[in-house]
């Protein structure tokens, strides 16, 4: 278990050559079943794809040759220009456009002047005219169901109906799951799976001592209930909202008061406030009737995208921040491209642009995030208490009755003055010519009263209240909106027809009612019947990706893979029953997300092993079908946070303004203008969370972006999982992981003393979150001594080695 610095680097080559053999192995998942009974072709999987890429430059939304329109069911069946049919469903034979594909004829051939169709897609799509060329409504947008758990064979191995869907499948396939993970490493996946930190020795030994039955359900509601949880699943909101503070390009300045949005991600899953309520807190939080300072926070998501403070077209600039919101909102809400519809009808699903520009008015009445000249009065809210604001507004008002006093006074003296300093009165010098000329043209008894009211000024200046607090948010709306209109090929200077705001016509809902904003409307509600509208449970599409989301980072990745996009070129679902199920229990459970997590951790297939079988590896490589546990890296933040909690330094203080690690000099020169917008935080400071690192969009911290930290100017489903270079030379060499290895030696002399073998036990149960075993603990003292005796090391610095190389353990990065 324990290795030395060049095993580690060996096991990582392995690694990543395992990972190239897992990417070469594309055998079919059910090609031995094919051979005995094929399946039935998928139109919207394997034939809708095909036609999309090879077909659709000269037959699809925009073009229609020869009357031909394959993205057109009702084309595709109908007789073509020449007379010929199509397609003729069943009947291959007299189908012309099988004819055309497959015909050796390269005048006739289609596509024209193009590589022909490989032989296998021509099979493919003969095979689906033969089965009668049935064009399915993609699965997406088919209502939702509520199914029955399946019927299945070995029922002793469900736990829950999340388990039948599983094994039905698994069952199907000839496969069985592997068996159940041991306790600890459950023990280590759950507390990683909820809190993003490993389980402390204590906690481990508790877990192993419960024998109860309920030991394992215990530890899933303790961890559900720690504020730790709201920590760890806000950073997967926040990849999705592509959040950042600062607005990139090249100045990339500060986006003021952002932090306040992390922190109310953090607390409303912490308070596990309704998924429904928490979307629409965000789309409108400005416009609810019982709109409060969380609300508007909560707005801030429209304020978290790129912003060009000084572009070159400003009304071109602005649709683009439209598009970013409507590409945000589409993609993580509903789990649709709608954005590929901006410049012309999406290509593959069935949007026209008509419904892009409708769906995009209802974010019209929002500005733009600022001009360069006022960075601030479109984007920045006054969130004080109502006490503190009537205190500010007193004291406001008092200045301002002195000042209108003084104002009289002054203009008597200045009207008296030269003409120069008449006009130097009408600008910035106006008050330091006050201080020096003013007492001159005045006369005692005006200047007595002009000095007792300055005084009253300046007592009053001197009162400091506490600031006000503001937040990042919608802070002005128009309430109405100028008339949307289609914007030919997403040209902004080339308006089309007229559009009003309306949800996409392939989900068939209804035609929304836009109230009229009453006089004083500070809005005009559109985004509030956008957001009821997303969160009714109506939606087929809401309930389906957030359940999948929620599978996907405890599994790995979700039902349908492809999670930011359930349309026709996204993935199709691996258990589209079991998302209709998880997706219809979501909203029975008035959309809380805790009850839903619980349901999956307490699954038979949530506890299973990574372990392997031939079977399992031979005929389903990726797992899709679960039949066993994925074994994963841990994330960027959780190493951190990880190197961090086994050395003791951790500091769990919770929300407030970003903090700043240390980067180093070269680093920092990197910038157009180096170590510009990067504070110094304290030591104690830096040792806080990942998630309150302060994100700079130009300057995202190396470590974290060693592994992995999502690129964040746009939405982010899935982040990569990759193996480089730099993750080793920067776990070995780095000077962050040094420091922290100093502290964890520091951490085991404090709590073990000189004690060799007591340092090396509690080293690797601090890190590894299991008892150590006399062979481990000899490894490990053979190694200290080696590093003592061969590299002249005194006792501390083998130690501190030791902690290093404890860090750079395949055990420790890794959950199984």
């Amino acid at each position: 278990m324990v290795r030395g610095f060049s095993e580690k680097l060996k096991s990582s080559a392995l690694l990543i050559g395992a990972c190239v053999v897992s990417l070469l192995m594309t055998t079919p998942l059910s090609a031995a079943d094919e051979k005995e009974a094929p399946t039935p072709v998928d139109f919207g999987r394997q034939i809708r794809p095909i036609l999309a890429k090879r077909c659709f430059a000269c037959h699809g939304p925009d073009v229609a040759e020869s009357g031909l329109r394959l993205n057109d069911p009702e084309s595709v069946f109908a007789e073509l220009d020449s007379g010929e049919l199509g397609i003729v469903p069943g009947k291959p034979e007299e189908s012309e456009l099988l004819r055309r594909i497959a015909t050796d004829d390269e005048i006739e051939r289609m596509p024209p002047e193009e590589k022909p169709l490989p032989a296998e897609e021509i099979a493919l799509i003969r095979r689906w005219i033969s089965e009668g060329a049935a064009w399915d409504k993609h699965w997406a947008f088919q209502p939702i169901q509520h199914p029955q758990p399946p019927v299945v064979k070995n029922s002793e191995w469900v736990r829950n109906p999340i388990d039948a869907f599983i094994l039905a499948r698994l069952e199907t396939n000839g496969l069985s799951p592997a068996p159940p993970a041991d306790k600890l490493a459950l023990l280590r996946r759950v507390y990683y799976d909820l809190t993003g930190l490993p389980p402390t020795p204590d906690e481990v030994t508790a877990f192993l001592a419960d024998t109860a039955p309920d030991a394992y359900e215990k530890v899933v509601d303790r961890l559900l209930a720690s504020p730790r949880y709201g920590e760890r699943w806000a950073r997967h909101w926040l990849d999705l909202v592509r959040y950042a503070e600062t607005n990139s390009y090249e100045r990339d300045g500060d986006k003021p008061n952002a932090w306040r949005y992390r922190d109310y991600v953090i607390r409303s899953l912490n308070d596990d406030k309704p998924y429904d309520r928490f979307l629409t807190e965000q789309l409108a939080g400005d416009e609810l009737p019982d709109a409060s300072a969380e609300t508007i926070i909560a707005t801030g998501y429209y304020r978290l995208g790129l912003w060009d403070d000084e572009p070159v077209d400003r009304e071109q600039a602005y649709y683009d921040e439209l598009d970013d919101i409507l590409t945000t909102t589409s993609q993580v809400m509903l789990g649709l491209t709608v954005n590929c519809a901006r410049c012309h009808d999406h290509k593959i699903d069935p949007i026209p642009q008509t419904d892009y520009y409708s769906l995009l008015s209802f974010f019209e009445g929002v500005p733009s995030y600022g001009i360069r000249s006022d960075q601030l009065s479109y984007n920045q809210t006054d969130i004080s208490s109502p006490e503190l604001a009537t205190q500010h507004a007193e004291l406001d008002r008092q200045k301002k009755a002195v000042r209108e006093k003084m104002q009289p006074i002054e203009q008597a003296g200045i009207v008296k003055m030269s003409a120069p300093d008449q006009r130097q009165s009408e600008g910035r010098g106006r008050q330091k010519l006050l201080d020096e000329k003013l007492k001159d043209y005045l006369d005692e008894s005006a200047w007595a009263e002009y000095s007792s009211l300055k005084s009253e000024l300046d007592k009053l200046n001197a009162i400091k209240l506490p600031p006000r607090e503001s937040a990042l948010s919608v802070a002005r709306c128009n309430p109405r909106p100028p008339q949307s209109h289609v914007l030919m090929r997403g040209n902004v200077h080339a308006k089309g027809e007229e559009v009003a705001p309306g949800f996409p016509t392939i989900l068939n809902a209804p035609v929304p009612e836009i109230p009229v904003a009453p006089e004083g409307a500070k809005t005009s509600g559109r985004r509030t019947v956008l957001a009821e509208w997303i969160t009714s449970p109506d939606n087929i599409m809401t309930s389906r990706v957030i359940a999948n989301r929620i599978w996907q980072h405890h599994f790995g990745r979700g039902i349908v893979r492809s999670t930011n996009n359930f349309g026709l070129l996204g993935d199709a679902p691996t258990h589209p029953l079991l998302l209709d199920w998880l997706a219809t229990e979501l909203v029975a459970g008035d959309w809380r997300l805790k009850p839903l997590h619980k349901t999956i951790m307490m699954s038979a297939a949530y506890q299973m092993s990574s372990q392997g079988n031939p079977q399992g590896l031979s005929r389903d490589p990726r797992n899709d079908l679960f039949w066993r546990f994925d074994m994963r890296r841990l994330s960027a933040e959780e190493l951190r946070d990880s190197i961090h909690a086994v050395n003791g330094r951790l500091n769990l203080q919770m929300y407030g303004h970003g903090v700043y690690p240390e980067i180093s000099a070269e680093v920092l020169a990197g910038q157009s203008q180096p170590g510009l917008g990067w504070g110094k935080s304290t030591p104690e400071e830096q040792a806080r969370r990942s998630i309150y690192i302060h994100v700079k969009r130009s300057l995202i911290t190396p470590m974290l972006a060693s592994f992995d930290f999502p690129e964040t100017d746009s939405s982010c489903e899935a982040r990569f999982a990759t193996t480089q270079p730099t993750q080793a030379l920067g776990m070995i060499n780095g000077d962050f992981i040094h420091k922290q290895a100093i502290e964890f030696a520091k951490r085991l002399r404090k709590e073990c003393g000189d004690d060799t073998q007591a340092q090396i036990r509690r080293a690797l149960e601090l890190a590894l979150a299991h008892p150590a075993d006399p062979q481990e603990i000899a490894r490990g003292a053979a190694l200290i001594e080696k590093l003592q005796k061969q590299h002249k090391l005194t006792a501390d610095q083998a130690l501190e080695y030791f902690c290093l190389y404890i860090y750079n353990l395949n055990e420790f990065t890794y959950l199984d």
